[in-house]
This record gives C-alpha cells, structure tokens and sequence, in this order.
C-alpha cells in the first residue's frame, strides 16, 4: 500500500486545549487511526514545527504509541519528501505547499489535502488559488462528503470562469477530488453500563429515564442555533407527557458564553430536565455516551461540512435524529440509523449581499455565518415526530442503534478509512511517475527573488567577469575581525561560513582576479553562495570590486 508523510503539526490533532474544535478531533482520530490501521511498516512524520524527533516522539507517544519504525523530515529537508513520495497536509491548502515544492520541481513528490470548513474568507481564497498555483493531476484534495464537493467544486469552477472571461485561459490543472469520509476509532465510543450509571448517578437522572445527548462545541453563530433542538425537544416532551432528560456535552469559548448558551437554551425548553456538561476532557468525550438513549444534533451552518458526532454516535450504537444537512446526510441512513429532518434555504442568487458585505469586511466572519444560518429553517413537524418515535419506542430505538453501530464498524471505522486513503495515495503516485520529466521548477510570481524583482535597483550586477582584489593592507585577521563584527552579522539568512570566505580571499592576487577564475575554485553546488559572499567582503572592505560599467551618468 502506497504511503505518505503525515505533516505533523500539535495545532493538527492536539485535543488537550481550551478551545477544542472539530477539526483537532478530527486530526487526533485520523493520526490514531493511521497508526492503528495503516499497512506500512515505516512511518514518515514531516516535522512543520521544527520540535525535533526526540519532542516529537514523545507528542506521538501521547496519541498512540506507534508500531511502525520512525522517519522525521526536519521542516526545511523538503527534499526527502520524494522517499514516501507525497505529503498529507490536514488541512485544504495545497497551493501554498506547491509553491513551497515548486523550487525542487512540481513532480518531486505528490500533495494531498483534506477539507474542514470551506466557509471562511481563508479556505475560499484557498479554493480559488487551486485555479492558478502550481497544483497538479497527481496532487489530491479529500472532501469529506458529497455536499462539501459539490461546493469545493463550485468555487474552483467560478474562479476558472473568471480567468477564462477576463483572460481568455482554458488550461487548468487541477489536483485530483476524492470524496472520503472522517473516521472513527469505533472501539473508543463503546457504552456500558458502568459507565450509564455512573453519569446518571452524577447528573441525577433516573437510570430508567430517555435520556437525549448532544456533543460538540457550543457557538450558535459558527456551529449550530440550539433553538431547533430546543423547541423539538419541548414539543416532544409535551406531546409524550414523559420526563425528558436533554444531556449538552459541550463548551463555549468562554465560561461567559457557555453560561449564556446553556440560559437562552433552556428559555425555549422549560418542560425538558436540562444537564450540562464539560465535553472537552478526554474521559467524558468517550465516556459520555453511555448515559444516552437517543443522539440530537441539529446543524444549520454553512461552517459545517462532514460533522463527526452523528458518526460517534452510531459508533456508540445510538440512534440519532440530526437534519439533513451536508456531511450528516452521508453520515446517517434516514429510517435505519435514525431519522434525517429536512432542511430548508434560501435559493441561489439571494445572498449576494452577505458575500458583499463579508467580502469588504463590514460584515465578520461570525456575523456572516450566523446570517446565513438564521434563514436556514427546518421542519419542525417532521423532528417532533421522530423524536416521539423513538421516546415511545424502545424497541425502534434498540433496532436503530444496532443498525447505526454496525455501519459505524463496516463503513466509517479507521480500519476502512485508512485504505481508502493509502489507495488514494497510491492514485497520485501513478500519475506523479507517468509525468516524470514534464514537469519543471518555476518561478513563483507572489514571491520572486528579490534580485531579480529589485534588479533595477543597484547601478550595476555582479558578473563573472567583475574584477575583485584585496583591499589594500587587508589581511585575513583583520578580514575575520570584520566579518565577525556586530554589523557585520546582523541578518537573519544564513552567510557563507568564513572558512569558505577565507578560501575565495587566499585565491586573490595583488593584480586581483575575475569572480568567474574564483568561483572555479570551489564546488558547483556552492558558487552561488560563495558568490554571494564576495558581496559580502566588498561591503565590509574586506575585498574591492572593479565596476564593469563606464562612469555614472544622469
């Protein structure tokens, strides 16, 4: 099976933080499922940090103690990427890591990236860059779901339209799209009935109670308005006349938040015994859905795009009721693993003035989500009903659950994931191989070499046949003095060592010499620096340069 360097980044898969986001679960359940499931016998850590093997070892260490045998690629070593032969990156952007590669030619080694949020101002400039940076048919993008394809597609395809109007282009390359879902480590989400008591006992819940669940962070503009969930869970409990049990594991951004949210929330579910609960640490996250008989989850943001805990919960063997909303809608079998409730949006071509308004910065990122998001409706008939059916239904309920922990087992375990990726990988290799010498290094229009962008600046280059001599009374004591200097060494970019210095000096005459019979003296790989460094001496007096051009003249 083909392989990758994962790049390794904590921001990626470190869970142990206060604002704990989707896409760092996302990121620890994908490294433990790698380092459980993948068939490769070495395992390459592309270190993007820069911590060092020993850090590194010990950060893996905390997600899951590896099997296979180790490879770190310091962050600047981009070259050894050609050994594992393509670099996951957990993220979409791919461009700016082929402009990173473009340098060591495009063929060098494949990219393969995976979405998260597709909404942000960030990830949109990302998707429209795949039109112009020099991504390629053997690099790959996963969506997670058919619906964030779609979209990923659609903002690709308007910035080709674009280019095509205004510059008449018509040849894009473009990386390879795979839908591939988020898995889960199935085993992780296991319920018993330790555990059930346990956290009835805490939050006080009768141990024959329907208890309803919701995990995941709480943010009504970016993640979902709880007010959906709310009112179905009141009207339910209306209707059923039975004591219903609402467990929220979740967190805001702040204890401030937090508290507001769990207030507003309750105002629309006063019949419903309301429980909160602290989600983020590791024991309640794969605890918690023990104490649950039913699974709730009511998406209705466009931040959203595959949605991990409707498939925890049916790791857990839980039956859900979740809207039919991007990723949940692959993710959720209506009427065998729970029930999907219609949503409703606006229809293309009215929300131009949102886009307008974000676009121009008057209108915030969050702003523009929960715009959005408020003219997103569902029906509401439609979730009651689902919810009454499995409250009054325990043999629904046990039905749905099993159904929902068998598909979590056969379709979205990281045992079946992981090949799926490895095969993928494998795609990209193929095709990488085939273009081998078609493809070449460039220049990156974004960020050129200074030299040549500011060439215009100095009055003149330094040449091959430029004409360079010891300063006069320059010795190299008091050259290694100077070059040692203070002024002399301020400048972040690495200068040529001065044992090479004093190399090029000792290769001066007292009729000087050409920078051309200098450079001979020294390695290929190394003239540039070397050359470079001559600047270097002549701007410290070390060394005199013979200008090449006549007087200066107006």
């Amino acid at each position: 099976m083909s392989n990758a360097a994962i790049y390794f980044h904590a921001d990626s898969f470190d869970t142990s933080r206060e604002r704990l986001m989707g896409r760092h679960s996302a990121g620890e359940s994908f490294l433990r499922g790698f380092l459980r499931h993948a068939q490769v016998d070495e395992l390459w850590l592309y270190d993007a940090l820069n911590v060092g093997a020993a850090k590194g070892e010990a950060m893996l260490k905390g997600v899951e103690p590896p099997r296979q045998v180790r490879r770190w690629i310091g962050e600047r070593s981009l070259r050894q990427l050609a050994q594992p032969g393509c670099l996951y990156y957990p993220a979409a952007d791919i461009p700016a890591q082929a402009w990173r590669r473009q340098p060591l030619g495009d063929a060098s080694y494949s990219l393969c990236g995976v979405t998260h949020t597709t909404a942000s101002a960030g990830t949109m400039d990302i998707l429209a860059n795949m039109a112009v940076a020099p991504v390629q048919p053997w690099d790959g993008l996963i969506t997670t779901s058919r619906a964030v394809r779609t979209s990923v597609e659609t903002q690709i395809q308007a910035m080709r339209d674009y280019l095509g109007s205004r510059l008449g282009a018509a040849r894009f390359p473009s990386p390879q799209i795979a839908t591939i879902p988020l898995g889960v480590n199935v085993q992780d989400f296991a319920r018993t009935d330790e555990n059930r008591r346990a956290w009835r006992e805490r939050l006080d819940i009768p141990q024959d109670a329907i208890v309803v669940l919701y995990v995941g962070r709480l943010h009504m503009a970016a993640k979902m308005n709880p007010a959906l969930m709310a009112m179905a869970l009141e009207a339910a409990a209306k209707r059923t006349g039975k004591p219903i049990y609402w467990v929220v594991s979740g967190w805001g951004h702040t204890d401030a938040y937090t508290e507001t949210h769990h207030r507003w929330t309750t105002e629309l579910c006063p019949s419903v015994h309301y429980r909160p609960v602290d989600g983020r640490p590791a024991d309640t996250r794969f605890s918690i859905w023990s104490v649950a008989d039913i699974f709730i989850s009511f998406s209705d943001n466009i931040q959203e795009t595959f949605g991990l805990t409707p498939v925890e919960a049916m790791a857990a063997g839980l039956p859900s009721v979740v809207t039919d909303w991007d990723g949940y809608r692959d993710t959720v079998r209506h009427g065998l693993d729970g029930f999907r409730i219609r949503t409703f949006a606006p229809r293309p071509g009215l929300g131009g003035d949102l886009a307008y308004y974000h676009a121009n910065g008057w209108l915030a990122y969050e702003r523009y989500l929960v715009s959005a998001a408020q003219m997103t409706s569902i029906d509401h008939v439609a979730a009651t009903d689902a919810l009454v059916d499995l409250i009054e239904n325990p043999d629904l309920r046990a039905r749905m659950g099993a159904a929902a922990a068998e598909q979590a087992r056969q379709v979205f375990d990281w045992s079946r994931i992981i090949p799926q990726y490895q095969a993928f990988w494998g795609d990209l290799a193929e095709r990488r191989q085939a273009a081998a010498g078609q493809a070449t290094s460039g220049v990156n229009p974004y960020r050129m070499d200074p030299f040549t962008l500011f060439e215009s600046y100095p009055t003149e280059a330094l040449t091959a046949r430029t004409r360079v001599a010891a300063s006069p009374g320059m010795t190299w004591e008091i050259a290694e003095a100077r070059l040692s200097s203070g002024l002399a060494t301020i400048g972040d970019w690495p200068r040529p060592p001065l044992a090479e210095m004093h190399e090029a000096f000792d290769h001066l005459t007292e009729s000087g010499a050409t920078v051309g019979s200098i450079l001979e003296y020294f390695p290929a790989h190394r003239r540039n620096f070397v050359e470079r460094g001559l600047l270097w001496m002549a701007k410290f007096q070390v060394i005199d340069l013979t200008p090449n051009g006549g007087p200066i003249v107006d």
